[in-house]
């Protein structure tokens, strides 16, 4: 496997980390930063995208493994209005299940890029030509799972923090009708 899914990975792995544990703001920069992240990293690591066969089925089972997988991740991110220098903000929490998971999906990914070329690269390698599966495509499928997951994690954190905003604060709840 190529060197760009290790890299990739563990950059996804850092951002993600960095910017998410413990409880954090919900700002601009930290929604944008993924999709600027994405948007960087895409192409400098995808190679040629397959357009049929098993290489694209490959490649959408990677875009909806990454996107269970972020919805996953997202389950123990949880957001809450908060408030920063004074002002109303919504501001999230993620502990150690968020970590775990973001942790061991990565590392799934991992060890299956070293066992592809270490442990069963021949078995693989037979597969892929029994399926005309190019190794592109293989790896383009392991990029989709990474910044799928990170994207959807970008999209449920601002819908949560827009949600956590738009619920009435106590002050405000409305009177109940007699």
């Amino acid at each position: 496997m190529d060197v760009g899914v290790w890299i990739l990975n563990l950059a996804v792995l850092l951002i993600v980390l960095e910017s998410d544990i413990g409880t954090r703001k919900v700002t601009r920069i930290r929604v944008l930063r993924p999709i600027i992240s994405a948007a960087a990293i895409v192409p400098f690591f995808i190679a040629q995208l397959a357009t049929s066969g098993y290489g694209l089925l490959l490649e959408i089972a990677g875009i909806a493994a990454g996107l269970l997988t972020g919805l996953l991740a997202s389950a123990f991110m949880s957001v809450h209005e908060g408030v920063a220098k004074g002002r109303r903000c919504a501001r999230s929490r993620a502990g150690i299940g968020y970590a775990l998971t973001w942790t061991a999906v990565v590392g799934a990914r991992l060890a299956f890029s070293y066992g592809s070329t270490h442990v069963f690269g021949r078995r693989l390698g037979e597969w892929m030509a029994a399926h005309s599966v190019s190794p592109d495509a293989l790896t383009d499928a392991l990029i989709f799972m990474a910044v799928i997951m990170m994207l959807t994690r970008t999209v449920l954190l601002q819908l949560k923090a827009r949600a956590a905003l738009a619920r009435p604060r106590p002050a405000e709840a409305p009177l109940p009708a007699r």
